[in-house]
C-alpha cells in the first residue's frame, strides 16, 4: 500500500517530496488528465464516455456483456447495482483513511453550519468516477457537494489535500489508471449538480451521510440510489462502522461482531446485507412486531436534526417502553430493514427542507425488506420533484403491522402540539 498522504499539510508536502525523489527510479508516471466535463442529462440511453477521456484502461466487461448478465440474473438493474456497490466501496477506502486521522485543518463549515470534511468531496469524486467507468449511457448525478467553497481564495491547501487523497485511493485500489489534476477534482465534484426530476435516470448521492457522526468517529453512511423516471429503483448503503449483525448484539468495546455493513436493494428483488469486504449477501427483512409496546424506535443522534421531544411524545402515545436508539445517518434505515428495531421517526425543525439524497437509498432498502416509509400524513415520498422532498411535517418508517397505529399516534401528537402552540 502506498504511503498515505496525511491530513496535515506539512505531511502532504513531505509525502510529495518523497514521491518526487522516487520518480527518478520509477517508470514514467501516469498523465494527470482533467476530469471530463459533466454530460447533460438526457432521457435516452446512449454510449458512455470512452476510457480515453479518463486517461484510463478499458473497463472490465462491455456494456453488452453487462446487459446479458443483468438479464440472466433476473434483475434488470443488476449492472447498475454492481457498479453502485463498487462505487461506494471505493469511497469507503478514502473515508476510513480520513476518519482515522481527522484534524481541524481538514474541516470546513457549510452555509447550513453542518461540517464538511475533505472526505465528503473525495467520496463524491470517487463514486462519480466509478459510476462513469462501470455504467454505460448518459450520466446524471444529484449529489450534496459542489466546488464553490474550494474555488474561493484560501482553499488551495484543502484542494491539494483532496487531490492527493483521491489519487492515492485510486492507486491503492488498482481498478483504474487515472490521476486527477486539481481542476479535474473541481470539475468532478460539480458532476453532482444535476437537478434530477421525473424523466430519465439520475444517480442520487450523499457522499457522507451523518457528517457529525463521521467527525466523532461514530456512524455514517455513503448513500447511493438510482432514480428511473422519478422512482427509486436501486439503493446501496455503505455503513463502515455498523456491526454486520444486529446492533442489539453490540456490547461496547467487548463486542466481537464484524464491523462494516453494505446494504443493497433493487426494486422487486428484495434487500440484502453483506460485509464491506465481500461476504456473500444475506436477505434481510423488517421485524414482525405487531404490538408497539414491544417496539423500539430509531431517531437522529443530533437533536438539531430531529425534534426529540416530539418523537418522545409519539413513543409515549404508542406505549413504547424501550428508550430511543439514536444513530447518525441512513444507517438507521439499514438497521430498521434487518429488524434491529421496529420504528424510525424523523421530524426536522420548522423550515428545514428534506433533500432527496438523505432518504432515497434508505427508503428502497426498507421497502424492499418489507417495510413502509411515508411522510407524517401517510403519503409516499416523491423523489421526482428535483433535489428536495416536498412532504408533510416529517418521515416515518415501520413494518406493515405497526404502520396504522404509528400513523394515528403521529397525527394525534402533532395535532395536540399545534393546539397547544395556538394557545400561547
Amino acid at each position: 500500500m502506498a504511503a498515505r498522504v496525511g491530513l496535515l499539510l506539512p505531511h502532504a508536502r513531505l509525502a510529495a517530496a518523497a514521491a518526487s525523489s522516487s520518480r527518478a527510479l520509477a517508470p514514467p508516471p501516469r498523465a494527470r488528465l482533467p476530469y471530463p466535463r459533466p454530460r447533460s442529462p438526457t432521457n435516452r440511453r446512449g454510449t458512455s464516455a470512452s476510457p480515453a477521456q479518463f486517461g484510463s484502461r478499458p473497463r472490465r466487461g462491455s456494456p453488452r456483456l453487462l446487459a446479458v448478465r443483468a438479464m440472466a440474473s433476473g434483475n434488470p438493474y443488476a449492472a447498475e447495482l454492481a457498479a453502485a456497490k463498487k462505487a461506494v466501496t471505493l469511497a469507503v477506502r478514502l473515508c476510513q483513511t480520513v476518519q482515522q486521522d481527522i484534524v481541524q485543518s481538514g474541516v470546513q463549515s457549510k452555509a447550513d453550519k453542518s461540517p464538511v470534511t475533505v472526505a465528503d468531496y473525495g467520496s463524491q469524486i470517487l463514486v462519480s468516477l466509478a459510476l462513469k467507468m462501470e455504467v454505460s449511457g448518459p450520466f446524471s448525478l444529484v449529489a450534496e457537494e459542489d466546488s464553490e467553497e474550494l474555488r474561493k481564495d484560501g482553499a488551495e491547501e484543502i484542494l491539494e489535500e483532496i487531490t492527493d487523497l483521491v489519487n492515492e485511493t485510486i492507486i491503492d485500489d488498482g481498478s483504474y489508471s487515472i490521476s486527477f489534476t486539481k481542476e479535474g477534482i473541481l470539475s468532478a465534484i460539480d458532476d453532482g449538480k444535476s437537478k434530477g426530476g421525473p424523466s430519465g435516470r439520475h444517480w442520487v448521492l450523499d457522499p457522507i451521510d451523518g457528517t457529525k457522526g463521521f467527525l466523532r468517529g461514530d456512524q455514517y453512511a455513503i448513500a447511493l440510489a438510482l432514480l428511473d423516471e422519478g422512482k427509486v429503483v436501486l439503493g446501496v448503503l455503505a455503513c463502515p462502522n455498523l456491526p454486520l449483525s444486529s446492533i442489539n448484539n453490540l456490547n461496547g468495546s467487548s463486542s466481537g461482531d464484524h464491523v462494516g455493513a453494505l446494504f443493497s436493494a433493487t426494486i422487486g428483488c428484495g434487500a440484502e446485507v453483506e460485509s464491506l469486504d465481500g461476504s456473500p449477501p444475506q436477505k434481510i427483512s423488517v421485524c414482525s412486531i405487531d404490538n408497539s409496546v414491544n417496539a423500539s424506535f430509531f431517531e437522529s443522534y443530533e437533536s438539531a436534526h430531529s425534534m426529540h421531544d416530539l418523537t418522545s411524545s409519539i413513543a409515549e402515545k404508542l406505549g413504547v417502553q424501550a428508550p430511543p436508539v439514536r444513530i447518525d445517518s441512513q444507517a438507521k434505515y439499514g438497521a430498521l430493514a434487518r429488524g434491529d428495531g421496529a420504528i424510525y421517526l424523523r421530524f426536522p425543525h420548522k423550515g428545514y427542507r428534506e433533500k432527496i439524497w438523505d432518504h432515497a437509498a434508505g427508503l428502497i432498502v426498507v421497502t424492499e425488506a418489507g417495510g413502509i416509509v411515508t411522510d407524517a400524513a401517510g403519503n409516499d415520498l416523491d423523489f421526482s420533484k428535483g433535489r428536495f422532498l416536498d412532504l408533510d411535517t416529517g418521515i416515518i418508517a415501520t413494518n406493515k403491522q405497526l404502520m396504522p397505529s404509528l400513523l394515528k399516534a403521529v397525527q394525534e401528537t402533532i395535532k395536540e402540539r399545534n393546539q397547544a402552540a395556538s394557545l400561547l
